[in-house]
């Protein structure tokens, strides 16, 4: 019987290994560490910057990247109406949602039908440009936010609480989406218990079957601790794994896509963890 350390080290090498053994499509050691490192992140340097990351983590969600993101063409498309991505631009200019979403539909022209009921996507999606414009607008610059996101980094108690904080401040958001936007901002503490992480881990006894978010969220943590590498790193090798999805590689398989590895993968760890 594996102890929990060795569960989690043994999950994340055969996570590895799986994932190498698709020589055919093209995938080697040097591209999977370019995936598993944070070298290549760049941090914001500006409010701007942090808004439209806020924003495209916040469009990560469900459906919204086929509907939001496809529709306009690109994130970046909604510098038009957001002042170049700039909170108090938006605060001043839009006084709720339906200001919003009219001033998009008029200027970005978006591609389908755009529902207006609260609860549909692209209103949902205009509560979030706004209670993340008023969130951030309380930051000076960029290194104000990054020095108070650093408090809550600094400790492991306090670490936990910071997507919790997020998802009470901005509309929409949740607990993983705000992991995501932290990891992306190049806190390689955190990671994003999306819908991969969650069937890999509670398949594989990682975690409880029934875990939510925050409770996968703190067994990737663990994983991590017990493998030895960060949880950044973690969250990329079952993220890949479950996406196939090598977005810097288009030589991989079809455009970088080799398609969800999930299942396969699955079966593949469970005859060799005895689970």
């Amino acid at each position: 019987m594996l102890s929990q350390k060795q569960r989690d080290r043994k999950a994340y090498a055969l996570a590895k290994e799986f994932i190498l053994k698709k020589k055919a499509e093209g995938i080697t050691n040097e591209i999977l560490e370019k995936y598993l490192q944070h070298r290549h992140i760049h941090r914001p340097d500006s409010i701007n910057k942090i808004y439209k990351q806020i924003l495209a983590s916040a469009q990560n969600a469900n459906m919204k990247a086929g509907v939001i993101g496809r529709a306009l063409g690109g994130m970046e498309k909604l510098a038009i109406v957001l002042g170049n991505f700039d909170p108090k631009v938006v605060i001043k200019k839009y006084p709720n949602w339906q200001f919003v979403l009219n001033k998009t539909e008029k200027r970005l022209k978006p591609k389908g039908k755009i529902r207006r009921k609260p609860r549909s996507i692209w209103p949902h999606f205009c509560q979030t440009i706004l209670s993340s414009a008023q969130f951030l607008s309380q930051f000076s610059s960029a290194e104000e936010f990054y020095n108070w996101v650093d408090i809550f980094d600094r400790d492991d108690y306090a670490r936990l609480a910071l997507p919790l904080l997020l998802d009470r401040e901005v509309s929409g958001f949740g607990f993983a989406l705000a992991c995501d936007f932290l990891k992306e901002l190049g806190y390689i503490n955190y990671a994003k218990p999306d819908v991969h992480l969650k069937k890999i881990f509670k398949a594989l006894g990682l975690c409880s079957p029934k875990a939510n978010d925050y409770q996968v969220f703190k067994s990737i943590i663990r994983l991590a601790k017990n493998a030895n590498v960060t949880p950044y790193n973690a969250d990329k090798l079952f993220w890949l794994i479950g996406s196939g999805y090598f977005y810097h590689d288009k030589q991989i398989g079809k455009d970088g896509r080799i398609g969800s590895q999930k299942k396969k993968f699955i079966s593949y760890a469970r005859k060799r963890l005895g689970t």
